[in-house]
């Protein structure tokens, strides 16, 4: 579960909304980013284009379900139409 609190500073002319994400990260040193751990293993390697037999250093480390199709069912699609390139 990802809990996201916002948080509103008013500043003179400008108002800046800041957010603070309450989930796990690691850095994957194939990609050379910080990536979200809530999510399923083939879910990143298909935001981040990782191609299929892509050995992932943190495969252990991902959640097995991570509740994104139920909140967001058109994501469901996005991530079947790019099924070939992801790692499963």
């Amino acid at each position: 579960m990802t809990l996201v609190t916002i948080q509103r500073i008013s500043l003179p002319l400008k108002e800046i909304i800041m957010s603070v994400f309450d989930a796990p990260i690691g850095r994957c040193e194939v990609v050379h980013e910080m990536v979200l751990l809530d999510e399923t293993r083939r879910e990143c390697a298909c935001e981040h284009g990782c191609p299929r037999g892509q050995a992932c250093p943190l495969a252990h480390c991902f959640a097995r379900r991570s509740g994104l199709y139920e909140a967001h069912p058109e994501f469901k699609a996005l991530i079947h139409r790019h099924t070939p390139h992801a790692v499963h």
